[in-house]
């Protein structure tokens, strides 16, 4: 009989995590949060099943990996630059506030410095999955707020970048001695240089030239099983060759594909064995818990709990405040990030395997963390009645107002004012069909966003100053790649695409708003077609029809009034009635 405890681990672990993340949700709450109970249900703590706690660590490894390689793949430099003044100062302030606050309370315990200080490093950092799900859940993704918040977040993970570099250096077993310490910060500084170097100056040349190569296959299976490589063998690397955490190699790796022409495909393709493989991170986690420990020190939760809820927010209010932005802006940035989640834990990993930070600090950050995970969307919701009764402050009002002159006198308020621009409509296939759609578009005031498999075509698009990006319009990294959340219309151009009625579904979710034109192959696949939410589906067995029906009438000597009259029958028996096009936009 084989040994099945890997095998059961992995099931016994998605199967909690996939029912209490469905009941989380479903109650409004992160899945995170589902995540996270289902690893105590499965942990050793807890009676029944008992999952294997050695192999599920392995896992979260990769799920780290693949966490940072995602954090370098998604890393937006135009996003910082365009808040970098209230999301820098504003990251770095909050996060001095939460470690100063942090290490004073460890000091109460007892512990010591090394250990507040990693504590406050993991209470300071919020989570990206909660704050973009909570922005999406209440249209302010693309608000001042989503903007500025998004921004924060980033300067947050380089930061957290930053402190898995520098922990094993400071609290390593090898650098104990103050006089070894120099030695060891200079090695492991000339280390980070050359794996840095080595990374985006060889890696830049080499690893786009890897993945043409691979996608001239035009096999998914490869591709996706090169990205998933190069993101595990460059953290691997790092840590055996460089002494480097492979967390940092990880994050290399991403930012060297978001550099490339591939960028939006890795994203789509490699990255749900990121989620999946998170999933199993956060379950190793939750297996750490011991539901116990909230009995024995409910004060050490309880002014965590502070810190996250109290402390942070405060500061990021008063920074923004300064900084001139108006106060609901202030609230709802402050509120957002009041949470810890993923590098919180990522954090206390490291802290916990230097010896550093004991069970009681991991068990904490647990605690601390589904509770406030599950009640930020909750707080969330308090902003909008809070703020009707706040307008009747004078200070409110005075804020505002500051707020609102300063906005009217500067051209670059650092996410405030978006200028405005022309429409966008994104077209799926580059074929004879969609240089001409794109060519009218574009002739119309509408900005065409070309997205094509064909990495020549893009190419050559872009060298032309056309939008166009190489993805797979059926996932959604691509869409979102493309800006199909803001964009008046989305036109499949390419009959039979394997997933079109996936595609137009997908599409509707993220933007409801959406126009959406599609081709169909044969007749039979319309019907398809507009239940997944298109609003007009054309078929070529359908148009051939009605050109032959119009051009037979016109021979037989029929009027102007019949042969309209027969063309909307045909239309309709065919087409099942393809309503009239409607204008995309209303300012053009």
């Amino acid at each position: 009989m084989h040994d099945l405890g890997l095998i059961i681990t992995i099931t016994g672990s998605f199967t909690a995590a996939l029912l209490l993340g469905y009941l989380t949700h479903r109650l409004g709450m992160s899945s995170i949060v589902g995540y996270l109970l289902a690893g105590i249900v499965v942990g050793t703590h807890t009676p029944g099943f008992v999952a294997n706690q050695g192999m599920a660590e392995q896992f979260a490894e990769i799920g780290v990996i693949l966490l940072m390689f995602g954090v370098g793949l998604q890393f937006h430099v135009k996003e910082l630059l365009d808040v970098r003044r209230v999301a820098v100062p504003g990251a770095v302030c909050q996060s001095a506030v939460a470690t100063l606050l942090s290490c004073l309370l460890a000091k109460w315990l007892g512990w010591s410095w090394s250990a507040g200080i990693v504590f406050g490093f993991a209470v300071s950092v919020a989570s990206t999955v909660v704050l973009l799900r909570v922005l999406v859940d209440n249209n302010e993704l693309h608000t001042p707020t989503g903007h500025i918040s998004v921004g924060w977040l980033v300067v947050e993970d380089i930061f957290t970048v930053f402190l898995l570099v520098i922990l094993p250096i400071f609290f390593g077993s090898g650098v104990a001695g103050s006089d070894s310490l120099p030695l060891a910060i200079g090695l492991s500084v000339v280390k980070i240089a050359l794996l840095v170097a080595l990374t985006l100056f060889v890696g830049s040349r080499l690893i786009p030239r890897l993945l043409w190569h691979v996608a001239a296959t035009r096999s998914r299976e490869l591709f996706t099983l090169t990205v998933l490589v190069l993101a595990l063998g460059i953290a691997v690397g790092s840590a055996k060759l460089f002494g480097v955490s492979m967390a940092l190699g990880a994050f290399l790796a991403g930012m060297v594909v978001r550099q490339s022409d591939f960028s939006f495909r890795a994203a789509s393709e490699a990255l749900p064995m990121r989620d999946a493989f998170a999933v199993l991170f956060f379950v190793s986690v939750g297996m750490l818990f011991n539901p116990a420990y909230l009995m024995e020190e409910p004060g050490l939760v309880l002014a965590t709990l502070v810190i996250i809820l109290v402390g942070k927010p405060l500061a990021a209010l008063a920074i923004v405040l300064v900084l001139g932005y108006a106060p609901r802006v202030a609230l709802s940035i402050a509120i957002a990030l009041a949470q810890i989640g993923e590098f919180s834990f990522i954090l206390a990993t490291v802290g916990r395997d230097l010896g550093v930070l004991g069970e009681g600090g991991a068990n904490t950050l647990v605690a601390a963390a589904i509770i406030s995970i599950s009640l930020n969307p909750l707080l969330y919701r308090l902003i909008g009645p809070l703020e009707k009764r706040a307008r009747h402050w004078r200070l409110w009002r005075m804020l505002d107002e500051r707020a609102r002159l300063r906005t009217a006198g500067s051209a670059d308020d650092g996410g405030n004012h978006v200028p405005t621009s022309r429409d966008r409509a994104i077209v799926v296939g580059y074929g004879p069909t969609g240089r001409t759609l794109a060519r009218l578009l574009n002739e119309n005031g509408i900005d065409p966003v070309i997205v094509e498999m064909n990495l020549h075509t893009v190419r050559q698009l872009n060298a032309d100053g056309m939008s166009a990006i190489y993805g797979d319009a059926t996932r959604e990294e691509t869409l979102k790649g493309a800006g199909v959340e803001s964009a008046v219309a989305f036109i499949l151009t390419s009959a039979g695409m394997q997933g079109s009625d996936e595609t137009i579904r997908l599409a509707r979710e993220l933007n409801p708003n959406l126009r959406i034109i599609a081709r169909a192959a044969y007749l039979r696949d319309i019907p398809a077609l507009r239940r997944a939410g298109a609003d007009a589906v054309f078929s070529g067995e359908g148009e051939i029809a009605l050109n032959m029906t119009e051009h037979m009438l016109h021979k037989l000597g029929a009027t102007p009034e019949q042969i309209d009259r027969e063309r909307e029958r045909v239309r309709s028996e065919l087409l099942g009635g393809t309503p009239a096009m409607k204008p995309l936009a209303t300012d053009h």
